[in-house]
């Protein structure tokens, strides 16, 4: 195996995918990684909202709250997906780099291997403990056996959730990152069609939801493993790595356990903007709920970037290439923030319009809009953070990634939260994350630029 794969090194450095990683000109690949990508997250965006959409045409706003209800157990679901995705898929992208093509055929077995392990633990624990953790979402007597039952199938299509979004990531590992979204928008596309049929074809209602979501993941996760089966992929699993490596699975999850407690860390720093936001009353909350999800829009552009840049940076670590990992930086620094102005120049004009979307109140419109112009003022600088985060995590330096992420939330903004709402109140509160943004930019730039000049040739 190892021969036969030194053998292939050559033709497989003459891949399309690889030429992205190693030799593209920089901009070009930090496009064409990341463009696909952004336009999955708004894919992902799609597939969450499916269910919300077609429960609510019943017009029972209970099974309505109950989807809301079990939407942090998809996140949840997500965010241990991203552990093993992240940290394989890094993994791989050095192991080509490097030349090693049999690190990362078991890398990517052991990533296999350890979704399916980690899935079937999550749905035994998760039907175990149904009930408390559905108490714990906040479900009450009304809304107790419709979240039970949506979250119960979830639990049972563990596997396809995690096989969905994990599987994907290892293919963007290897460069192909257009595949890796074929198998997202096929199962959104399923999940569209499933959820009408199983919802009020088969009167199943809330039930019917969870099953389209469960298939719909089932046949995002089924063209993933497709592609690999048929030989499409530059990787290759085999039976001989199916028992995992030591070394291999201590690495992926150095890399992914502090990318998973980033996701977490986020979620607290929101919620605690939430409960300081619910002193200026309902109408504000609102408010600042609208605009988050306007905001959703250039989070995912500068996501999507900084996603494509890691395999990039990745391989070229690997490769010892570290001027083009450089170059590869600036050209994403400036993409990145040039897009994003873009979007902060049309959101800041028709902030008014754009919250009126939504709501008919003058009242929130007019928060609205002064809060997505406060918050739009992130835009040029948070991309910067995490392209970087993204590329020490590429470069197997998760604690670096993880310092970036504490310092950002912990140390900055939480903190900031609290000292600006008090002394200037609601405006401090809006105004926070933009000071936070300023600073980590300069901060996480400065840092990488630093670790990569000093990395041994």
């Amino acid at each position: 195996m190892t021969e036969s794969r030194k053998d292939i090194n050559k033709d497989i450095k003459q891949d399309k995918r690889i030429y992205t990683l190693s030799s593209e000109r920089p901009a070009k690949a930090v496009v064409s990684m990341g463009l696909p990508l952004i336009a999955g997250m708004f894919i992902m965006v799609l597939y969450n909202l499916v269910d919300t959409f077609f429960i609510g045409l019943m017009r029972d706003d209970y099974q309505l709250a109950a989807v809301n209800l079990a939407y942090p157990v998809m996140m949840v679901t997500i965010a241990i997906s991203n552990m093993v995705g992240t940290g394989a898929s890094t993994l791989i992208a050095r192991s080509i780099g490097a030349g090693e093509m049999e690190k990362a055929d078991r890398t990517l077995t052991t990533g296999f291997v350890l979704t399916v392990i980690t899935s079937l633990v999550i749905t035994v624990l998760g039907l175990l403990f149904l009930d408390p953790i559905v108490q714990g979402l906040g479900a009450k007597s009304n809304t107790m056996l419709y979240t039970q039952q949506y979250v119960r199938i979830l639990l049972i299509g563990t596997l396809f959730t995690m096989g969905n979004y994990t599987f994907g990531q290892l293919l963007r590992g290897e460069g192909s990152v257009k595949p890796s979204i074929l198998g997202m928008a096929a199962g959104t596309i399923a999940n569209i069609l499933l959820d009408p049929l199983f919802i009020f074809g088969l009167g199943l209602q809330i039930r019917g939801a969870a099953i389209a979501t469960v298939l719909g993941n089932a046949v995002g996760m089924g063209i993933t493993v497709a592609i690999y089966i048929k030989g499409r992929s530059i990787l290759k699993p085999g039976r001989a790595y199916i028992r995992p490596n030591r070394e291999i699975v201590t690495e992926i999850y150095r890399v992914g356990v502090p990318a998973a407690l980033e996701t977490l860390l986020t979620s607290a720093a929101y919620i605690v903007n939430n409960n300081l936001a619910v002193a200026y009353g309902e109408l504000t909350v609102a408010a600042m709920g609208i605009s988050q999800k306007l905001m959703s829009l250039g989070n995912y552009i500068y996501q999507g970037f900084a996603a494509g840049v890691q395999p990039i940076m990745g391989y070229n670590y690997g490769a010892k290439n570290h001027q083009r990992m450089l170059a590869i930086l600036k050209a994403g620094v400036l993409i990145v923030s040039c897009t994003e102005l873009a979007v902060m120049l049309i959101y800041g004009v028709f902030a008014p319009f754009l919250i009126g979307i939504f709501t008919d109140s003058p009242e929130v419109i007019d928060t609205g809009s002064k809060v997505l112009r406060a918050l739009i003022c992130i835009l040029p600088f948070v991309g910067a953070t995490s392209m970087s985060r993204m590329s020490f995590q590429a470069m197997g330096r998760p604690m670096h990634a993880f310092v970036i992420t504490l310092v950002r939330q912990l140390v900055l903004y939480i903190p900031l939260l609290f000292l600006m709402n008090h002394v200037w109140h609601f405006n401090g509160l809006i105004w926070a994350q933009p000071v936070t943004e300023v600073i980590m930019m300069a901060v996480s730039l400065r840092l990488l630029v630093k670790t990569i000049k000093e990395l041994p040739d």
